[in-house]
């Protein structure tokens, strides 16, 4: 939906640079801040009780602090998802990630799971933050993916997003995986949501060529853990426009026409 090639710049701003592990230690926060402010990304997307730390280390960067809520599986009493986003935009997040609760959606309760939505993008808009709503794709038929286009659509909210990253099913052989953001899923989200809802990508979304596949679909922003290697990926390729502040000290090659458009 784009084929102009983005800078450098908007390859970083494309990134909400994730720090969800459930094992993430206090010294892998703060380390994955560092690269956060250095990448110049669009925000750390971090875990509720960080978001206070994350913003300490994010001031003055550029880079926005984004908290995940009801997270990972969306289970929560809505009461408690939105005091939770309550309490991550008092401690400054300004971007707010929540599951939608798949299991009142495949029940049919179709008032329930547009009145959560509601009622934490309620609370977002109250304290100044936007609210993106993750689907869970894995867990819902493409009928039941036009279903919350459509709730969140009504109510406006900022972002749709493909994933968790931790939304596994279990196959036939009795694995456990996930396909994350896979090209029909981000197809059908866009052709069913207006312009002014963007989509999020996140789940297998790890290469510069990843990132560009998808922003040809109409994705705004990514979530990622491969930001430094994404980000190097985009000043080796030569895209345009000056290095983050992590790159400064590699020369940026000339500017080309970047393969795949």
């Amino acid at each position: 939906m784009n084929p102009t090639p983005p800078t450098i710049a908007q390859v970083a701003k494309m990134i909400d640079h994730s720090l969800l592990h459930p094992t993430l230690t206090d010294a892998q926060l703060d380390a994955g801040c560092r690269i956060s402010a250095a990448y110049e990304v669009a925000t750390a997307c971090v875990k509720p009780y960080h978001v206070a730390r994350a913003g300490e280390l994010l001031a003055g960067s550029g880079v926005a602090v984004c908290s995940v809520i009801g997270f990972p599986h969306g289970n929560s009493h809505t009461a408690i998802k939105v005091k939770e986003a309550e309490l991550a935009i008092s401690e400054g997040a300004t971007e707010i990630d929540m599951v939608a609760n798949a299991g009142r959606l495949l029940s049919g309760a179709r008032a329930y799971v547009s009145d959560d939505i509601r009622q934490v993008n309620d609370a977002c808009l109250a304290g100044g933050a936007i609210l993106k709503v993750i689907f869970e794709n894995d867990y819902l038929t493409e009928d039941q993916i036009v279903q919350l286009c459509a709730i969140c659509s009504e109510i406006g909210v900022a972002f749709v997003k493909t994933s968790t990253g931790y939304g596994f099913v279990k196959q036939p052989d009795g694995d456990y995986q996930y396909a994350g953001a896979t090209d029909a899923h981000l197809r059908l989200m866009r052709a069913n949501c207006p312009p002014s809802v963007q989509i999020k990508a996140a789940g297998g979304v790890r290469t510069l060529d990843d990132l560009l596949r998808v922003r040809l679909l109409g994705v705004s922003r990514i979530g990622a853990t491969a930001t430094e290697a994404i980000v190097q990926a985009a000043l080796q390729r030569g895209l345009a426009g000056p290095a983050p502040r992590g790159l400064q000290g590699v020369s940026p090659k000339p500017a080309k026409s970047a393969p795949g458009y």
